[in-house]
């Protein structure tokens, strides 16, 4: 016994004076491949994921007794720093604690998972280039496509993939009170400045820690942590959308109380980040009928969902456009309906007047607009996909009418009753639910998915055909890009570990496309001609001087006026 006793000990001590990591549970991150393409085809990086620090057990460095047991801090805490010096987060078991499990190119996350010590609710993982360091995507002037399973998500869940300005290695070389590092999942930071994150910067966010009344595993600390965000995948089977959020300081920025703004305070706008953002729902741009079960993109069926970040001759970022392909044909995003507001895709255009057109502040172009994502893009984002529920607002500026007493338009973004989504309710009627994320592609603008043979409309490349299927080894990063700053999402309990990743839960998010997607250029469709360009290739606009001359099958479109596109 005294032997097992020693045993234990050796195996829980960490470096004292940091944010630490113990091993009782030994870390492993799950493998998840992705490609890398090219116009010379795909290849397969082998990757991994890690879940994030908030999920994790939090236990003193000594022992196994809790430091942070449902929503509340143990009296080891003290404060921040001795909280830091004497506590420690664990390995994880991502399916029996987590309900995280893949195969090969795919993720599934369950939504609620009953383990031998836990309930564990939600969660947040991230992709790993090997096991120290985040994958970072640079985004800007490329294109990001996978296929999601969304058909099991009702109104009130989130089943979310986006990027976010994390630091490569989580922290660890900008703060070094962080030992645990990207490996163990630290380091979070999203546009919404979150107070509910455990660790930030190397210290516990133990100081001014306020239990939430309505989420038993979770609170608010004195500090918040903020970072750009592009969400590309927000949804349930009911609604989606996608959203660019821009900070002031791109990378991760530790704020303090009410000032940090988002959410979690007081005040809703900060002096750093957009809350709100400019979204895209296409029901609440007055296309009912897009997306939901049995809809034109049907959300009982896999999607292939892609998403292109078009550069203008300045070089920045132009306009986020948006293709789904499911069943083999693509369809372009849906236009905007709403009166004073045209186009399919996010630019400054459509942003500025989609903000007037509902009335919502303005704080998207305050915090950089576009051409400050398009900074972020550039520099390099960590890849997040989670699921959860929202303690905050229930998911309605999601999927339902939000505010719910609101006729204005931009309020209704959904079908869901405003009495849905409460998490004490689906947490019981549908702790089955999941989502799947699978075949992630990035890369250059028109390389993620091909024209099936013999037909107009391209759909996404399965086939590894025109794909040279060279795996490089995990841990290795496939993509070259440059590290960004990092920091953590949600709040989980050391025993029953949750999630919330609130987003915006207000009826101020803004998406707005700028120029016309439905004026035809002319072009020569000759698909034999040696200058033929490539579906969904550029083809006009700003300084370009090159041909028109789309690959046959394509026109020539007129995006906005700064680029023209193959499609």
């Amino acid at each position: 016994m005294y032997g097992q006793k020693l045993s234990v000990l050796a195996t829980l001590v960490a470096t004292v004076r940091a944010q630490q990591a113990c091993s009782l549970t030994a870390e492993t991150h799950p493998s998840m491949n992705w490609q890398q393409c090219t116009t010379a085809g795909c290849d397969t990086v082998k990757g991994g994921i890690t879940v994030d620090a908030n999920w994790r057990w939090t236990h003193e460095v000594s022992s196994s007794t809790n430091c942070y047991t449902g929503n509340t801090w143990s009296s080891t805490c003290t404060n921040g720093t001795t909280c830091a010096e004497k506590c420690c987060v664990d390995g994880a078991d991502y399916s029996g604690t987590y309900g995280a499990t893949t195969t090969d190119d795919s993720l599934s996350l369950s939504f609620v998972t009953k383990g031998a010590y836990s309930t564990n609710v939600g969660s947040r993982m991230y992709m790993m280039a090997d096991e120290n360091k985040y994958q970072m995507f640079q985004l800007l002037g490329k294109e990001f496509t996978f296929d999601v399973d969304v058909s099991n998500l009702g109104c009130g869940l989130n089943g979310a993939l986006y990027f976010v300005s994390m630091d490569e290695d989580g922290g660890m070389s900008k703060y070094p009170g962080n030992k645990a590092g990207a490996k163990y999942g630290t380091g979070y930071c999203d546009s919404q400045c979150p107070r509910d994150i455990k660790f930030i910067g190397g210290v516990a966010n133990s100081d001014e820690w306020t239990p939430s009344s309505t989420d038993a595993n979770a609170g608010i600390g004195g500090m918040g942590s903020c970072c750009s965000e592009m969400d590309i995948w927000e949804a349930n089977k009911m609604a989606t959308a996608y959203t660019p959020h821009p900070c002031n300081t791109i990378g991760q920025k530790t704020c303090q109380g009410d000032a940090c703004g988002g959410t979690y305070s007081g005040q809703r706008y900060g002096d750093n980040c957009d809350p709100d953002g400019c979204d895209f729902n296409s029901y609440r741009m007055g296309d009912t009928e897009f997306f939901g079960a049995g809809k034109k993109i049907d959300s009982t069926k896999k999607v292939t969902v892609v998403t292109q970040f078009i550069k203008g001759s300045d070089g920045k970022l132009a306009d986020i456009k948006r293709f789904y392909v499911q069943d083999g044909v693509t369809f372009e995003n849906s236009e905007s309906k709403i009166s004073g507001v045209s186009g399919n895709s996010i630019n400054e255009e459509f942003c500025s007047a989609q903000k007037k057109a509902f009335g919502d502040k303005d704080s998207f172009t305050s915090s950089g607009g576009l051409a400050q994502m398009g900074a972020a893009l550039e520099q390099g984002m960590v890849l997040v996909m989670s699921l959860w529920d929202d303690n905050y607002a229930s998911m309605l500026w999601l999927d339902s009418t939000y505010p719910v007493d609101s006729t204005a338009a931009g309020s209704a973004r959904g079908e869901c009753s405003t009495s849905s989504g409460k998490p004490s309710d689906i947490r019981a009627s549908d702790a089955n639910s999941k989502v799947i994320f699978s075949n992630i592609k990035f890369g250059d603008i028109g390389t993620t998915f091909t024209a099936p043979s013999g037909s107009t409309s391209p759909s996404t490349d399965n086939s590894g055909s025109s794909s040279s299927a060279a795996s490089s080894s995990y841990p290795a990063a496939a993509t070259a890009p440059s590290s960004a700053p990092s920091s953590s999402k949600v709040a989980a309990a050391a025993v029953t570990p949750e999630a919330v990743t609130p987003a915006a839960p207000v009826n101020q998010k803004a998406s707005t496309p700028a120029g016309s997607a439905s004026t035809p250029a002319s072009n020569p469709a000759s698909g034999s001609a040696s200058d033929a360009i490539p579906r969904y290739g550029k083809c006009g606009g700003g300084d370009y001087s090159g041909s028109s001359n789309c690959v046959q099958g394509t026109t020539c479109k007129v995006m906005n006026p700064y680029y023209s596109q193959c499609i």
